[in-house]
């Protein structure tokens, strides 16, 4: 059960993960055009390891609000950042395990995705 307090925060760092989600299409396209498919598709893969944790925080970290519920918003903060480590590490074994990446792509457009998040305030008027 969710707080309605919580409700506009998660709406906006949902507003977040929509923005680096198109900013790692965007940055896919315009490898996929300038290097080719494996490069584009390793684009997509780093965007893909930067956005989907983000999205599994979200989710997690504001459920709850206010002063009454303390505990339970550090507890889901705890939860939520242990859980996008965790599958922020899986994805990265998973990818390098199963798919042929092509390191530079990959890593430029996951950092890219990443530094999106320390700009959200200029994107944001929250």
């Amino acid at each position: 059960m969710t707080n309605k307090l919580a409700r506009p925060y998660r709406l906006a760092a949902l507003k977040l993960i929509c923005l680096q989600g198109v900013v790692a299409l965007v940055a896919a396209v315009i490898i996929f055009v300038g290097w080719g498919v494996d490069a584009g598709l390793s684009a997509i893969a780093g965007g893909t390891v930067a956005v989907l944790p983000n999205f599994v925080f979200v989710i997690y970290a504001f459920r709850y609000m206010g002063a009454s519920k303390a505990k339970q918003v550090f507890a889901s903060f705890k939860r939520g950042n242990g859980l996008k480590f965790l599958l922020t590490i899986f994805l990265f074994a998973l990818i390098f395990k199963l798919y042929p990446v092509v390191f530079l792509p990959f890593f430029c457009s996951f950092i890219l995705v990443m530094f999106v998040g320390l700009f959200a305030p200029v994107f944001f008027n929250h």
